[in-house]
């Protein structure tokens, strides 16, 4: 099993900084990606920003220019910069990794992870 646990989110006045963490653990072999993804009500989970293993990044359009993903390879966590909040940004934030779990090449087994969720307010 890999277990994903999320931290950082809060409430921000717009205009405001958040930064979110995020630790993958258990057995895992390596990890291929890791990326944010956010719900706000009554509304379907988008993709926020994504990292891969070999460092390129990708955002949606509504976050280029104010969010920064980033990783820490040694712990196997991901953090995403959150800078010039908007209420719109509002949303449950979740993580989410991929690669292979287990102790060796040969015991690896693909897997796909999310964390519990961490909430972002922007709100005056």
């Amino acid at each position: 099993q890999v277990q994903l646990v999320e931290s950082g989110g809060g409430l921000v006045q717009p205009g405001g900084s958040l930064r979110l963490s995020c630790a993958a653990s258990g057995s895992i072999f390596s990890i291929n990606a890791m990326g944010w993804y956010r719900q706000a009500p009554g509304k379907q989970r988008e993709l926020v920003a994504v990292i891969t293993s070999g460092g390129s990044r990708n955002y949606a359009d509504s976050v280029k220019g104010r969010f920064t993903i980033s990783r820490d390879n040694a712990n196997n966590t991901v953090y995403l910069q959150m800078n010039s909040l908007k209420p719109e940004d509002t949303a449950v934030y979740y993580c989410n990794a991929e690669g292979y779990r287990g102790s060796t090449y040969y015991a690896r087994r693909p897997f796909s992870s999310w964390g519990q969720g961490t909430q972002v307010t922007v709100s005056s």
